[in-house]
């Protein structure tokens, strides 16, 4: 599931560390080429929550594969083709693999481990998304400089498939929820906790993203900032998110609240001080490190979040998630797009930060007031013996 999370978010954020060779390539502004984002996002959307309920009997694991196998394609057509428009459809269909992964995997790893160690083990499936932060993307930005853009997606190809072989042989049969079904979805989505929390999830996904998506546009305000420093500062915001996503793994199971405030807070400074003073190079890194840390640790949070407000419809509650995530990426970076193209970069990054405190303290706020009871159940269950 790490391997699988790894190659999938690989493949979705190329595009932060290759903006500028890649709108140069296709003849496009950088607000016009972030739109290959957007794409991915909108149809992630309505995929997120499809994807089970179109084949709701189909074992788990193999709906991974099929998923990760559709990713591999999108990476070959992107890397070959010289049309925009096939270009956009690939990634529309790597939003597919993408939500479809991410929407079964809250389900997935609940059958994997004990309900008292669900956070700590999507900890473990979100290090997928830290290391592909830490690795991926500088590499992506490097590599992309020595050999062009285009290489680096059909690096992703070959991960994607790697990752594929490795979870046909390594997983094994995950049953189907039996909720996978429109009643439990929309029964889920009407619950007024849920709709606050999803919310917040929008404001705080959304406010990242209105800076990820262009951060290599705002790192050109870094003065002398070469394609080697660049690769560098990437680094340095992945090693943040793989440490967040830690340290929110070790917490997420018994403060989420007080992390949830923490880690929405952490991400608006680094955010905010990465757009007001990017001229002081040491303290544009660390704001960047901080960050990245911030937002490692928000998939584990916001995931753990949604196993505790509905225990018993977790592929439902983890659709919808991703839905809200993907909306958040979409709308993130096509607000983030406009403004690029007309105030300019430094306040898309202040709107983002502010976008991602509000939505923390949002999502901080939304929980179901039957939840500690219910903890407290799930960790009686997971100590008594197998």
């Amino acid at each position: 599931m790490m391997l699988g999370a790894f190659a999938l978010v690989t493949s979705e954020f190329l595009p932060a560390s290759l903006l500028s060779p890649m709108a140069v390539g296709l003849h496009l502004s950088n607000g016009a080429a972030g739109q290959v984002v957007t794409v991915t996002a909108v149809i992630g959307i309505i995929a997120g929550p499809a994807v089970g309920i179109l084949v709701p009997r189909m074992d788990r694991r193999t709906l991974l594969i099929i998923l990760t196998v559709l990713a591999t394609v999108s990476n070959l057509v992107v890397a070959v083709t010289g049309a925009f428009w096939l270009l956009l459809l690939a990634r529309l269909l790597l939003g597919v693999a993408v939500s479809g992964f991410w929407s079964m995997a809250l389900a997935v790893t609940a059958q994997l481990v004990s309900p008292a160690r669900l956070g700590r083990a999507m900890m473990v499936v979100n290090t997928g998304v830290s290391l592909a932060t830490v690795f991926a993307l500088p590499l992506g930005a490097f590599l992309g400089g020595l050999l062009g853009w285009r290489a680096v997606f059909l690096f992703a190809a070959a991960v994607c498939a790697i990752a594929t072989a490795v979870m046909r042989f390594a997983l094994p049969g995950i049953a189907p929820a039996n909720t996978a079904n429109p009643r439990a979805l929309f029964s889920t989505l009407r619950a007024p906790v849920m709709i606050v929390g999803l919310i917040g999830t929008c404001l705080l996904a959304g406010g990242h993203f209105m800076g990820f998506t262009y951060i290599r546009v705002g790192a050109a305000q870094i003065p002398q900032l070469s394609t080697g420093n660049l690769a560098l500062l990437l680094a340095v915001f992945g090693l943040g998110g793989f440490i967040g996503n830690l340290l929110a793994g070790l917490v997420a199971d018994r403060w989420l609240r007080p992390a949830l405030i923490v880690w929405a807070s952490l991400l608006g400074v680094g955010v905010a001080v990465f757009a007001l003073l990017p001229g002081i190079v040491p303290l544009a890194f660390v704001a960047v490190g901080l960050w990245g840390f911030a937002f490692g640790g928000v998939p584990t949070l916001v995931q753990t979040w949604a196993a505790r407000v509905e225990p018993n419809r977790m592929e439902a509650a983890g659709s919808l998630v991703v839905a809200s995530l993907q909306l958040s990426i979409a709308v993130g970076s096509l607000v983030s797009g406009v403004l690029v193209d007309g105030p300019g970069i430094t306040v898309s990054l202040v709107a983002g930060a502010i976008s991602a405190v509000l939505g923390g303290l949002l999502l901080s706020s939304a929980r179901n007031r039957s939840t500690p009871a219910r903890a407290t159940a799930s960790t009686q269950v997971a100590t008594a013996p197998d």
